[in-house]
């Protein structure tokens, strides 16, 4: 071995390295001891380059400060100014950003406190007053009424109004039993039964027990009125233990100490839970005796003729609307033209869809009876008794009938059309249960001329909805690009466009956006249009 290599290098046995250094292939507990000649090395040495000054290894390694140096550094002036200067920036940051979250909480703008709603405030009601008639056929009973369940479901509706299905002796209060159902309608089993088929699908029963509804007065004579009260006060006991939603009774003007015998009737409801409802009904259109009616009651629905007086122009619509809201105050609403007619024995055929957006997005509960969401007609087919149509769920509903039935005025082609009466119906009951600005908004009036009735709908920073309703015959331009907002609103005036969520006539696609300034409007049309809240 030259003399140089052993001036710079040192062999190393393997066996004298540490076992962890060693090697896969070295041999266990044998040390491999030779060096060829000539540099070589035999196989499992290795040559390893070892400092020969032991000064200049203990100079390469670092073992890092001690604690005293550590601390002798930490409490130089430089670095306690710098840790000073460090903490407050971090405070400085801190109170910057709580300062500025406090700010932003301040000017932001508050939520309205929701309203407190019942049931019957959050979607429209639906009357079946003759189970026979709605059923399509004579045999129709409270057993064959479960049926038609899922199809309420589809209507939206939050609850329908049920009868009478009492046992009624015409014009004998002696023979009349409030508490009995007529035996030809069904069993007590019966209606139980019903009434846990519509629980499942979260729809409200409500019981008409108007006394007398198959005689002449529905309240009987005057003489007998002490009578019928106390039948109705046990009745309302009976009913309410047995289950129902609430209760309805019409004709109420017919009724001596009408306003005294609704708030007892009310109070005994109420008593029984805040979730029950009382609804009174009269065919009065006189709004004078309409507040007379309201005078003792509060959380009352009251269903009339009002509406029904109009000439079906945009301005008398309007004026009726918001004389009924400013009469009435504070006191929830219920929109219907009549206390148990038919929506189009009152409206003309054209304006049937033009209606059903106005009581759908007016503020209050919109009350309808079965057939209204097809645009049934009390005795439009020949044969049809006058107060209860057959309802035309098929073409086959014409065996009970002396006519003939076309698909598109029945329930089966009107579900198929996606231009229908009834398809309408159904969206826009949807909308009408989950919007809140329709649920509870405020209500607003824009005033565009004697044809256009139009107003907004807006609660706190939810969407809003504006309707406009064209009872003209003719087409008309809106004329609401430099039409203000009433105060209150959030903003000064309209947004320059606004998005299509519904028309009553063919041809519009719903998501489209359009220009306020120029919107104009087809005849008997009606739109339900909505734009975002903005700050």
């Amino acid at each position: 071995m030259s003399q140089d290599n052993e001036v710079d290098m040192k062999e190393v046995e393997l066996n004298e390295l540490e076992p962890e250094k060693q090697p896969m292939n070295a041999a266990s507990g044998a040390a491999v001891s030779a060096v060829m000649a000539g540099g070589s090395e035999k196989n499992g040495l290795v040559k390893i380059k070892v400092a020969d000054d032991e000064a200049e290894a203990a100079a390469a390694k670092f073992t890092g400060l001690s604690k005293e140096e550590l601390l002798k550094v930490a409490g130089s002036p430089g670095w306690v100014r710098t840790r000073w200067a460090l903490l407050l920036l971090f405070w400085l940051g801190w109170l910057g950003m709580l300062a500025g979250a406090v700010v932003i909480i301040v000017r932001a703008p508050r939520c309205r406190e929701l309203p407190r709603q019942s049931w019957w405030h959050k979607g429209a009601l639906y009357r079946i007053g003759d189970l026979q008639a709605f059923q399509g056929h004579s045999a129709g009973d409270l057993a064959g009424l479960k049926g038609y369940i899922d199809y309420l479901s589809t209507l939206k509706v939050k609850g329908f109004v049920l009868g009478p299905i009492h046992k009624n002796q015409k014009d004998d209060v002696d023979g009349t039993n409030l508490e009995q159902i007529d035996p030809t309608l069904g069993s007590k089993e019966d209606f139980e039964s019903l009434l846990q088929s519509a629980k499942k699908k979260s729809i409200r029963v409500i019981l008409d027990l108007t006394p007398n509804y198959k005689g002449q007065d529905s309240w009987f004579q005057s003489m007998q009125v002490n009578t019928v009260a106390t039948k109705m006060k046990d009745a309302l006991s009976y009913w309410l233990q047995a289950g129902v939603d609430g209760f309805q009774v019409r004709d109420i003007e017919k009724l001596e100490n009408a306003p005294l015998f609704l708030a007892q009737w009310q109070n005994i409801t109420k008593s029984f839970s805040e979730d029950r409802l009382l609804i009174a009904g009269t065919g009065s259109s006189n709004l004078h005796q309409i507040l007379n009616l309201l005078e003792l009651t509060k959380d009352l629905l009251l269903t009339s003729s009002y509406l029904s007086v109009s000439d079906f122009t945009g301005k008398h619509t309007e004026l009726l609307v918001t004389q009924y809201l400013n009469a009435t105050k504070s006191q929830w609403c219920s929109w219907s033209l009549s206390q148990a007619g038919l929506l189009a024995s009152f409206v003309p055929a054209h304006l049937l869809q033009l209606y059903q957006l106005l009581l759908f997005t007016l503020p209050g509960t919109p009350v309808f009876s079965y057939g209204d969401e097809i645009g049934l007609k009390a005795a439009v087919l020949p044969g049809q008794p006058m107060k209860a149509p057959v309802m035309l769920w098929d073409e086959s509903s014409s065996l009970n009938t002396s006519g003939s039935v076309s698909s598109n005025m029945t329930v089966k082609g009107q579900s198929e059309d996606p231009g229908s009466l009834l398809t309408l119906f159904r969206r826009l009951s949807d909308h009408r249960s989950k919007e809140r600005s329709l649920l509870h908004g405020d209500f607003h009036v824009l005033s565009l001329g004697p044809d256009i009735f139009s107003y907004i709908r807006q609660w706190d920073q939810n969407e809003r909805f504006l309707v406009v309703l064209n009872f003209g015959d003719v087409g008309q331009p809106a004329r609401l690009g430099a039409s203000s907002l009433p105060a209150g609103l959030g903003a000064s005036s309209l947004p320059a466009r606004v998005e299509l969520l519904l028309s009553t006539q063919p041809g519009r696609s719903e998501g489209t956006s359009l220009e306020l300034e120029h919107l104009k409007l087809e005849p008997y049309e009606g739109l339900l249009l909505h734009f975002p809240y903005v700050a």
